[in-house]
């Protein structure tokens, strides 16, 4: 699969922000009359649709409407229609929670949904949790929200501890045991240091070598690169936005640097290949739903069919917004029409192996699911795709 995320972010996008026709806040119609007695089901998503993860915002939210059109359009037999609610939040925590608040108590939201990014999440969570409401499907969240004192949290893609021991267990397998981290001094990149350390205790390896977080702006980046190369450390884990991760790679290379880099899947394949270009290979990111490309995989030919219908492109991202949409749908079928929160989260507390498609979810996973499926792909200097 060739990329161009410039092409794909401006086609969805368009779609995202000018057909709905609402700017930075946008409700999913639904596209033909509902039947008089269909219960609305409204989904609340605080999302970046500007700011430093639009690229992943724009894509994971327009991947969310992409499956709930799909759905009022083919299960008005159901009795539930499904309405998205999606405000802007800049990828800043503080505007994340105002949203929350806002789409719990104006839009009367009967669930949060699709939060992107580890502050933006617990901020979601503790709205969510003040009012007894449900934060459902939160993109790149802190594992704290897997505990048990976080029962109104579900989540459709796999923990950060889950993508951390993959990463690691690869760089053992080839012989890479001197490792260093580097990633953006916020909640994120604290939370992916925290599960990158948890990986190596659990792998019997010796600690890393060195660590860095580093802020988004300033100019602390250059001494803290040379503090970790000073370590000669065999592999980087990265573990933040696209344009640090991009910043941090050219720094390196330029100094010769000839170990591997491995990203965490919140930095976006696209957006990275947007910065970097031809300078994207080689490096290994993780994934954790199967690629958008078209394959024999069920969910992925549904994606793909309905990006036909529509002015998207397709991106991993899009195809997480699909899925977590149509998880999100699955558990009111099963909670049936007349749900209350309490059997919604039943609902949803019961799906443990759901089979969205050829590709299996869990929504009440422990920190080390097994049984979640986590590819690590590497990127040629053309933009292709390798497993």
């Amino acid at each position: 699969m060739m990329l161009n995320r410039r092409t794909w972010l401006a086609n969805s996008g368009a779609a995202l922000l000018l057909g709905a026709g609402l700017g930075h806040s946008q409700a999913q119609t639904v596209p033909r009359p509902a039947a008089a007695a269909a219960r609305t089901v409204v989904l609340g998503q605080s999302v970046p649709l500007t700011g430093a993860a639009s690229e992943i915002g724009l894509a994971f939210a327009a991947g969310a409407r992409l499956y709930a059109t799909e759905f009022n359009e083919n299960s008005a037999a159901s009795g539930i229609q499904l309405k998205l609610v999606q405000l802007d939040d800049g990828y800043d925590a503080t505007r994340a929670g105002a949203n929350a608040r806002a789409l719990l108590d104006t839009h009367k939201a009967d669930m949060l949904f699709g939060f992107v990014g580890t502050a933006s999440s617990d901020a979601g969570a503790a709205v969510a949790a003040k009012q007894g409401s449900i934060l459902f499907a939160p993109f790149a969240a802190a594992d704290n929200l897997r505990a048990a004192a976080h029962p109104n949290v579900f989540h459709v893609r796999p923990s950060m501890a889950d993508e951390a021991f993959k990463i690691v267990r690869q760089c053992e397998t080839v012989g890479q045991t001197r490792i260093a981290l580097i990633g953006d001094d916020d909640p994120m990149g604290r939370a992916g240091l925290a599960a990158v350390q948890q990986a190596m205790t659990d792998l019997k390896l010796a600690p890393l070598v060195a660590s860095a977080l580093v802020p988004a702006s300033g100019d602390k980046l250059e001494s803290a690169l040379a503090a970790v190369q000073k370590q000669s450390p065999q592999a980087i884990v990265l573990v933040s936005l696209s344009s640090t991760t991009a910043d941090v790679i050219r720094r390196l290379r330029k100094t010769g640097y000839a170990g591997s880099f491995t990203a965490f899947s919140i930095v976006g394949i696209d957006p990275l290949y947007a910065e970097l270009g031809k300078d994207i290979g080689g490096i290994v990111i993780s994934q954790v739903v199967p690629s958008p490309r078209p394959s024999a995989i069920p969910i992925v030919k549904e994606y793909l069919a309905a990006i036909e219908n529509s002015d998207q492109a397709p991106s991993y991202e899009g195809l997480e917004g699909f899925i977590a949409t149509k998880a999100a749908a699955e558990a009111v079928r099963r909670a049936g029409k007349a749900y209350t929160p309490a059997t919604l989260q039943r609902s949803m507390a019961g799906m443990t192996d759901y089979d969205v498609g050829g590709f299996r979810i869990n929504l009440r996973p422990g920190l080390r699911d097994p049984g979640r499926s986590i590819d690590l792909i590497s990127i040629t200097k053309e933009g292709r795709i390798l497993r």
